[in-house]
């Protein structure tokens, strides 16, 4: 070997020696790379151990995330929050065994897309190894040359570097993407299920609001064979009780309904489920699912700009090659697009691409939170609503009370107390729903809270 750089050995060697001496070389050149700074660095970026390009086992996770602390690295911070988050619904109960229903069954793309990311992240992994190929060329007198060439990059301005990290956000997007898809899997089920109940609390209302109309209607028939009443009074309240029977009919095809659509959810039908669940506060300061997916898209968008930077600028590569002449190596100076006049100006926008990655993500912070203060509001609203509702509702039940004792006295016609019973079912019916748009509320909050689901499920 004459220098570090250029050598030439004998072409006489024999295939096993000629084998060795690629190895060789490949282990010399991946020897000559650095380990930090601007160049080809090891230990930049996502390698399989990462808990960005790991499988779903809490044992795993906590494994490589140790492993990674043991190497002094720098841990993905957005997935760490999503391990970290814990489901604020109860353990036991309605809410709990609709989610899990519902996850078991779960056969979104989300899963898959990770799993393809984790396998892209693993192979980016190796980028800063030596490339090893065969390479043919054709010589002067019309023959085809066969050699091996290995090459090593030395000095990239931190492409592979770059291509690590692009993989690493891959990974996050897909990890974050995973976990919308099933924090919005489990609300679709409650909604479904949480739909249901109201229906069948407003159908317990107009079955028994049906029963004392009908019980009323019986009354005014006797009246009018008697001659105390006028047939029109009959038609009236037989109308009510029409306009009863069809709530009635509705809110059963409703419970149906969102009963059917939770089961098509599901592997195994869900039957004997009653009651809501009550949702637990969030624990942490964590980060709505939106903005950690605004905020891996933004690593993405400035791992993007790093390699188009790396692009313009020139690269210092190591290259050795075994063919029949022997061994031999050099160095070459390149850059993948060629350096032009708009180089000064690419550059700078390049670089202000990370300025717009922060404010994206700054922009997707700010639209999570109006949300979240805006369903904080409606379910006030709602609660308030539903207090006020509910001392309403007393003081009708009192006159319906008062109107029935006048009824018996002759004070009130049976058609004025029809009236009032059809006030107070109709202020039953929607007083008995508010607690179910409530409680829907409560869920969308949770979603978009990403907190539906524990993080270790993912």
């Amino acid at each position: 070997m004459s220098n570090r750089w250029g050598w030439k050995t004998g072409g006489g060697a024999k295939r096993s020696a000629a084998t060795a001496g690629v190895f060789a070389l490949a282990g010399l050149l991946a020897g000559c790379m650095t380990t930090d700074g601007p160049g080809v660095s090891m230990f930049g970026g996502a390698k399989p151990s990462d808990p960005v390009a790991i499988g779903s086992s809490p044992a795993e996770i906590a494994l490589a995330a140790h492993d990674k602390a043991d190497r002094g690295e720098q841990r993905s911070a957005i997935i760490d929050d999503l391990i970290a988050r814990r489901a604020i619904l109860p353990t036991s109960g309605p809410y709990a065994q609709v989610a899990s229903a519902v996850l078991t069954a779960n056969k979104g793309p989300a899963a898959a897309e990770l799993r393809v990311a984790r396998l892209k992240a693993e192979a980016k992994s190796k980028n800063w190894l030596p490339s090893i190929g065969p390479s043919l060329s054709l010589t002067s007198l019309g023959t085809l040359a066969a050699s091996m060439l290995v090459e090593q990059v030395l000095f990239d301005n931190g492409k592979r570097k770059a291509e690590r990290a692009h993989a690493a956000a891959d990974v996050e997007i897909a990890a974050v993407g995973l976990s919308d898809e099933m924090n919005s899997r489990v609300y679709e089920g409650l909604t479904y299920y949480i739909n249901a109940e109201r229906a069948k609390a407003q159908a317990g209302v107009a079955t028994k609001g049906l029963a004392q109309l009908q019980d009323y209607g019986r009354i005014m028939g006797l009246r009018v064979s008697g001659g105390l009443s006028d047939r029109s009074e009959e038609r009236v309240i037989q109308a009510k009780i029409a306009e009863m029977q069809s709530a009635l009919m509705a809110d059963r095809d409703a419970a149906t309904t969102a009963l059917a659509e939770l089961n098509a959810m599901v592997q195994v039908p869900i039957t004997g489920l009653s009651g809501l669940g009550n949702l637990s506060a969030p624990t942490g300061n964590m980060d709505p699912l939106s903005v950690l997916k605004s905020s891996a898209e933004g690593r993405r968008t400035v791992a993007e700009a790093k390699m188009a930077r790396a692009g313009l600028l020139p690269g210092l590569t190591a290259s050795g090659n075994l063919g029949s002449g022997g061994l031999t190596g050099g160095l070459s100076i390149d850059t993948d697009n060629g350096i032009g006049f708009g180089m000064g100006a690419s550059l700078a926008a390049l670089k202000a691409s990370e300025q717009v990655a922060a404010q994206r993500t700054d922009s997707a912070r700010d639209d999570a939170t109006r949300k979240i203060v805006a369903l904080d509001r409606e379910i006030a609203t709602l609660k308030a609503r539903e207090t006020q509702g509910a001392s309403v509702l007393e003081q009708t039940a009192g006159s319906l009370k008062m109107f029935t004792e006048q009824y018996k006295f002759g004070r009130r016609s049976l058609t004025e107390l029809v009236d009032m019973f059809e006030t107070f079912t109709r202020m039953e019916r929607e007083q008995a729903s508010l607690k179910y748009d409530i409680a829907i509320l409560g869920l969308q909050t949770a979603r978009v809270r990403g907190v539906l689901v524990d993080g270790v499920r993912m």
